[in-house]
């Protein structure tokens, strides 16, 4: 197969695909030929919100044909792929643009709108549950068992999973606080972080100046780091503990922190697992004091 021509402004990850292409195209049968087809004339734009349905229409072909065909290029599914081309797409096209763009997308109708926010989140929570392995969530889960106290910190639709993770680690008798503030109050939040406690900080793709100052300030006490990203986790790696995957969206239409919440759920049933006694009476106690209040 001839090679594909790029231009130098083209969606790096648009190029990488074509490169795939090229590269596997004496192999792929003719259903897979048939979607790479479909998939090489797709802009950015128009990939980020295609579904495995509409591709497998597009290439008359079907959703598992769509999906054998990247797993054959070396992509984990649609998601991933999607992943790669948000990267560069989502840094320079302005968020209302974005917005106008998924508006026009997904239309008026209800059952289309329906179809796509399910497809999307399957496809999002996919890759997520693909991302980290047993040896990662382990290592997540002895730093929390092992913390006198687990600070968690996000920012914007990041706080939301940061909020939720910390409300469950209470419940399961953690100690817990979650950083609520930015810029000048965080410090007064963040002072009594210690070298025996954990600092989660959820952040998908951006490094912000209250992050970097975490990081300082935690590698200046002690304490322990877990990072929860999607984007980030090469550059940080050297400066945290440990690090989890937690993809996010490229498009908008699910929330940004549903990888997060459910990274988060896994984190806290395992650490009830390991400590179930402890699990339990503090489920018991907080029952007991919702009774009291008179729930």
């Amino acid at each position: 197969m001839e090679p594909f021509v790029t231009s130098d402004t083209e969606n790096g990850a648009l190029a990488a695909l074509r490169a795939r292409i090229s590269e596997h195209w004496e192999n792929l049968s003719k259903s897979e030929r048939a979607v790479c087809r479909v998939l090489t004339d797709m802009s950015a734009e128009r990939l980020l919100y295609a579904s495995a349905a509409e591709l497998g229409a597009q290439s008359r072909t079907s959703n598992a044909s769509v999906v054998r065909t990247l797993q054959t290029l070396g992509y984990s599914g649609l998601s991933e792929l999607k992943q790669e081309v948000a990267a560069p797409f989502s840094s320079s096209v302005a968020p209302d643009v974005r917005l106008r763009q998924r508006l026009e997308h997904v239309g008026q109708d209800l059952q289309q709108i329906q179809r796509e926010i399910w497809a999307e989140a399957s496809e999002l929570i996919e890759l997520g549950r693909r991302a980290n392995d047993d040896a990662r969530y382990s290592t997540a889960v002895n730093l929390i068992v092992h913390a006198d106290t687990v600070y968690c910190y996000g920012l914007g639709a990041s706080g939301i999973a940061a909020e939720h993770l910390a409300l469950r680690l209470r419940r399961i008798g953690v100690p817990t606080r979650r950083l609520t503030t930015d810029g000048f109050k965080l410090a007064d939040e963040v002072m009594s972080l210690g070298a025996r406690d954990l600092l989660v900080i959820f952040a998908p793709g951006r490094v912000t100046s209250d992050i970097e100052a975490l990081l300082d300030h935690a590698q200046l006490v002690g304490a322990s780091v877990l990072l929860v990203t999607d984007e980030l986790l090469d550059q940080l790696a050297p400066r945290v503990t440990s690090a989890l995957v937690a993809p996010h969206t490229p498009t908008g239409l699910t929330a940004e922190g549903l990888s997060g919440i459910l990274v988060g759920d896994v984190l806290v049933q395992a650490v009830s697992a390991v400590g179930p006694d402890k699990a339990l009476r503090s489920s018991q106690r907080l029952n007991d004091l919702r009774a009291r209040l008179g729930y």
